[in-house]
């Protein structure tokens, strides 16, 4: 009999499995379905050809600022990447079933909650870090904003390279089409809720653009 902990491993192998799949298979048909070559969503999204063509094999679990480019690149959110092939009405889902898309050197994770598509992009994320983790962000799409609820610890928000302290209880919102981060700020891990919306269309970093998204 395989102990607990053998079993969560299992579990998150599949999830991971399961994510890279589903990944592949979208980026398949969102690129075929804009007649794009590797070449062209390289140059529109910042990510290399040969990358690509890994995603699409399923054979890398591409990072989150990966994901962010090619979803921004197809003007969809990161969750439209990892939606199974089978579409329903209505979802509940747990949050130790999302995928975790983010891991600190330390422990800490970012988890997609959910997110939806229409009529601008937004995602619901659970990020949790430990005292000394860090993440930096690239600029997201021009109008992208930001809105962090910190439910333990302190968290160090940089945006434009100022830091901003939000603790326990607060919320911050800011403009996210510029760099910007997080940290845990004390001793304590840093537990925070977060959502993300972008204006829709596809963006293209070669020319900093947006536009309109196939109906």
């Amino acid at each position: 009999m395989r102990s607990p902990a053998a079993i969560g491993t299992t579990a998150a192998v599949i999830a991971v499995t399961d994510a890279t799949t589903a990944v592949a298979r979208q980026v398949h048909e969102l690129r075929a379905a804009r007649g794009w070559s590797f070449e062209e969503l390289a140059g529109r999204s910042g990510v290399s050809k040969g990358m690509l063509v890994q995603i699409e094999g399923a054979r890398t679990n591409p990072s989150i600022g990966t994901l962010c480019r090619v979803a921004d690149a197809f003007g969809v959110s990161i969750a439209r990447l990892l939606e199974p092939a089978e579409e329903h009405s209505v979802r509940i889902s747990a949050s130790a079933a999302a995928p975790i898309l983010w891991r600190g050197d330390r422990g800490g994770t970012a988890r997609l909650l959910n997110g939806l598509g229409e009529p601008d992009l937004v995602e619901l994320w659970e990020w949790r870090l430990e005292p000394g983790e860090a993440h930096a962000s690239p600029d997201h799409p021009r109008g992208t904003r930001e809105i962090l609820h910190v439910l333990a610890g302190t968290a160090a928000v940089t945006v434009d390279g100022v830091d901003h302290h939000v603790r326990a209880g607060e919320t911050i919102e800011f403009h996210a089409d510029r760099e910007h981060g997080y940290r845990a700020a004390g001793a304590e891990p840093v537990r925070l809720v977060m959502v993300v919306v972008t204006p829709s269309g596809e963006w293209d970093r070669r020319t900093r653009s947006r536009g309109p998204r196939p109906s």
